[in-house]
């Protein structure tokens, strides 16, 4: 019987459709996964979405496993979580995370999932892509102890950094964001919460995730003086203004980019992509993470629920997806 997947496809920026999509017999070193659960990342996934990647920008963005092209027709996404049906023997019957799009069964080599640790929750562990991503962030930030810090921006990504952060010795971590709503997933990652205007200043380090022009130019307002905003916010196409004028200089202030595509400098030469990602599913055992996870549909939903997603009409984090063992 030939083998066959559904895969969740963007067939035209703002309209997605599942696709019936031939699934390859395993060859050796390579494994089948049949998936439990995958993430939506409301930041990147959404600007796929809209078709919002510039085109300087196409090879950047390109997912491990993904099929197509931008702006479309593309197979996207990153955060799957599966149980490997065929395989190694030691491998089959375990849980992994892969960096695959939403797609029911899929085929990838050995190394390119990580075996979940039985401290972590296989609804939980769609959340590692963007974990590893705030492992990066902060192998960048270098935030020391008794550091005063804001993350300004409480999406996927600005949380993940601030539950990472309430780990520190001696910090001070506020959670800084417009939508009064997070105040609730603050306390539930152990930060502080404010809103952009009452937010605490005199900070050795802003960790900057709102993809906003105003989230950064607060950013650089809530430094002391030789501070540093560490941005991990990707704007796409938009163009951002910033006030470099006024007491930029004379306040020697740092703005510094972060991106997960490569391992931290800092961290370079004795980290390994897959050592990085191991980090990140050690730190999900905290069950405090589940609180970065606001939402959950079926596969089948897809098509509906991610333009609802980009439009912002749901307000999510990370949007679970849920695959029923019959698909």
């Amino acid at each position: 019987m030939k083998r066959a997947a559904r895969a969740f496809w963007l067939s035209s920026p703002g309209h997605g459709e599942i696709r019936e999509t031939a699934l390859p017999d395993p060859a050796e070193g390579e494994v089948v996964v049949r998936s439990l659960y995958s993430g939506v990342s409301r930041g990147t996934e959404t600007l796929v979405f809209r078709g919002g990647v510039p085109e300087s920008q196409y090879a950047a963005m390109r997912a491990p496993f993904q099929e197509g092209d931008f702006p479309g027709p593309v197979k996207y996404g990153y955060l799957n979580v599966g149980l490997v049906e065929e395989g190694p023997a030691d491998l089959v019957g375990r849980t992994v995370f892969c960096l695959y799009p939403h797609q029911t069964r899929y085929v990838v080599p050995v190394d390119a999932v990580t075996v979940v640790p039985p401290s972590v929750p296989a609804e939980r562990a769609v959340l590692a892509g963007t974990v590893e991503t705030a492992v990066n962030a902060l192998w960048d930030a270098a935030p020391l102890v008794g550091d005063r810090i804001a993350v300004v921006g409480g999406g996927m990504v600005g949380c993940s950094v601030a539950a990472l952060l309430a780990r520190f010795p001696g910090v001070r971590v506020q959670l800084v964001d417009a939508d009064p709503a997070r105040a609730k997933t603050a306390e539930a990652l152990g930060v502080d919460f404010a809103s952009p205007q009452d937010a605490l200043g005199d900070c050795d380090l802003v960790v900057h995730a709102s993809a906003t022009e105003q989230g950064l130019a607060r950013s650089l307002e809530l430094l002391t003086a030789e501070g540093t905003v560490l941005e991990l916010s990707w704007y796409g196409d938009r163009q951002v203004s910033l006030p470099l004028g006024e007491a930029f200089h004379s306040r020697r202030l740092v703005i510094r980019s972060s991106q997960v595509g490569s391992v931290s400098p800092a961290r370079r030469s004795s980290r390994t992509y897959a050592d990085r990602l191991a980090v990140a599913l050690d730190l999900l055992a905290d069950p405090a993470l589940d609180a970065l996870v606001t939402g959950e549909s079926g596969f089948g939903q897809l098509p509906d629920v991610l333009p609802r997603l980009a439009s912002g009409e749901i307000p999510a984090l990370c949007h679970r997806v849920r695959y029923d063992e019959d698909e």
